[in-house]
């Protein structure tokens, strides 16, 4: 019976360690399964940081261009508003020219008629007709010298357009010009970068892709995945807990900040990345 037993508790330490065995397999595959996972994102992100160093040297000339080319489309609509107000303005005048010369010519009609009148009703008539197109033709001039005064305030306002028009376009050739210059000195070094960050991004699964794409686009510096520094967040600066910090050396799995919500890593993560 004694040695039953003894077989049975040979047998039973032997499941232990092979199950042991077995759990530090499963163990050892998860912590490299995330290990790997989180080396693809922090190498992810180092090329995207550089993407935006290099972008950064830009400045804010891209915003200022594209200001400019919408104020000067502004400016150019106005300029095209005003010709039309103006071209307005010379209908009307001309419509006024021409009610003046009608008025005209019916008082030398009505002053020719009035010569041969045989009573006074006629007269009198044709007396008031040629104080009514007498009103109109001074009220025609009155018009006229509105609409032109009018014309000539416009114009005066295309001038002063036009002068700013020019020297805003003036300063986006300008601004051009700076912009080009720095997108020829990056553009081959930044384009190398981009077609890397394309080529880490397709060997990380869709939903840490996903997650990494939107913690970056919220993030002030872009940073998305940070290593932890003097016990802190590498993000925020928040401190990071002494049994929080083991867990993320352990790599069992993926773990964010509680504060920010950056992805974690350590320095084992780091410097396998700087190596590579």
């Amino acid at each position: 019976m004694a040695k039953s037993e003894s077989k049975a508790n040979k047998t039973k330490e032997k499941v232990a360690d092979q199950n042991t065995g077995e759990q530090q397999k499963t163990d050892d595959s998860i912590e490299a399964n995330v290990e790997r996972k989180l080396v693809a994102l922090y190498s992810l992100q180092k090329i995207d940081t550089q993407i935006d160093k290099i972008r950064s040297i830009r400045g804010e000339l891209p915003l200022e261009v594209e200001d400019l080319e919408d104020e000067i489309v502004g400016l150019e609509t106005r300029i095209n508003n005003y010709q039309e107000k103006i071209g307005e303005m010379d209908n009307a005048i001309s419509e006024k020219n021409n009610a003046k010369k009608e008025s005209e010519s019916l008082i030398a009609k009505y002053n020719e008629q009035i010569k041969n009148v045989r009573n006074n009703r006629e007269y009198e008539s044709l007396s008031k007709e040629i104080e009514f197109q007498t009103l109109e033709s001074q009220l025609a001039d009155k018009r006229i010298k509105e609409y032109t005064e009018q014309k000539e305030e416009t114009q005066s306002r295309i001038d002063e357009t036009q002068k700013l028009l020019d020297e805003r376009r003036n300063d986006l050739d300008i601004k051009k010009k700076e912009l080009k210059d720095i997108v020829a000195e990056t553009e081959k070094e930044e384009n190398n970068l981009i077609k890397k960050s394309e080529e880490h991004q397709e060997i990380i699964e869709d939903r840490l892709l996903t997650a990494y794409k939107r913690i970056r686009k919220n993030a002030r510096n872009g940073l998305a995945v940070v290593p932890i520094e003097r016990d802190a967040c590498g993000g925020c600066f928040n401190k990071i807990p002494p049994q929080r910090q083991l867990d993320i050396k352990m790599h069992k799995k993926i773990i964010v900040c509680e504060y920010c919500g950056r992805i974690l890593i350590d320095d084992n993560i780091a410097e396998k990345v700087s190596i590579n």
